[in-house]
């Protein structure tokens, strides 16, 4: 298992530097750079002296290649829109987005592992409705979802309609920062999470009707063990093979899917981040922000291989061979 932890942090720090560095070579090569946020009435020589100051006035490799060397220190540069270096701006939005994408993560697995479940070893109308409700959540994708959504919060005013927190949260103790957080943070759970939960709950109730038919669980059915415990401790281990197979990809069209949710609900991720930073052309920032991103998706593969080690022997013979 060592051997297969480091090639998958290999391929994550890989994945992180192909990332950042293209998103860093698009936004140089596109039309347009950063002088165009100065406005009409900037001078040539503010012009120059902020090409200068971004590196825009060498090529795109030499460029590349200065930021590279900066990066290898943890300096991602500086950001022209905020006038601040870009790696605690990445840090603070990264970790407003974790909060977000783990929560939506639990909500998700928890609700489609139990409705997968059930949908999976019965075949009535309770777990017709299940699949039917799952058909709908997985249709709707997270923009029109957070809209939909907010629109229902913005008239029942149940919940707050975008945020992360309340004006005065600053003024607030930690216990009821804490809880404030708690009450803006479903509905943009909700957004990412309904899909996502539609999909475990498909993947898991085709596994486990498949699992209950396999002879190790007919045998354990032949022996007298109940019904329940055929489920619980025979049949669904084996089917969280499903589960876990594209739990990393799953994490990783979350982390997409965040980013419209974010802009939506005016969440102060990695989203957002991302989104200003792309009109005003910060290049340092974007870059920043891809770097982030592609951690995220390398986390949520790693996570995914290491579940699917634990539920499947074969995958541990198949490493350690």
């Amino acid at each position: 298992m060592t051997a297969f932890l480091v090639r998958r942090l290999l391929f994550a720090l890989v994945l992180v530097a192909f990332a950042a560095s293209t998103a860093l070579l698009l936004t140089r090569i596109a039309p347009g750079d950063v002088t165009s946020q100065l406005g009409p009435g900037a001078t040539q020589a503010e012009i120059t002296a902020t090409r200068a100051r971004f590196a825009l006035d060498r090529g795109p490799l030499a460029q590349w290649v200065e930021w590279a060397g900066r990066a290898l220190r943890f300096d991602l540069g500086e950001s022209f829109l905020y006038n601040r270096p870009v790696a605690p701006l990445v840090r603070a939005a990264a970790l407003n987005t974790a909060v977000l994408a783990f929560a939506a993560v639990v909500a998700a697995t928890v609700l489609g592992l139990g409705f997968g479940i059930l949908s999976g070893s019965r075949n009535d109308t309770v777990a017709a409705f299940v699949r039917g409700v799952s058909f709908v959540s997985i249709s709707i994708p997270p923009l029109l979802a957070s809209l939909l959504l907010a629109f229902i919060a913005a008239r029942t005013g149940w919940l707050p309609v975008g945020g992360m927190s309340s004006v005065n949260a600053s003024e607030m103790s930690w216990p009821l920062w804490l809880s404030d957080l708690a009450w803006h943070l479903p509905l943009p759970v909700l957004a990412l999470a309904l899909p996502l939960s539609a999909t475990f709950e498909r993947l898991q109730s085709q596994s486990l009707a498949e699992a209950l038919h396999q002879p190790f669980v007919l045998a354990a059915m032949a022996r007298g063990v109940s019904r329940r415990d055929l489920i619980l401790h025979h049949a669904w281990r084996v089917s969280l093979r499903a589960i876990c197979g594209v739990y990393g990809v799953a994490i990783g069209a979350l982390l997409s899917g965040s980013f419209v949710v974010e802009y939506v609900t005016a969440w102060p991720g990695l989203g957002r981040l991302m989104y200003e930073a792309l009109r005003a052309r910060d290049i340092y920032l974007v870059a920043g922000c891809a770097a982030m991103g592609s951690f995220f998706l390398a986390i949520g593969t790693l996570t995914g291989d290491l579940l699917l080690a634990a539920v499947d022997p074969r995958v541990r013979e198949a490493e350690t061979a």
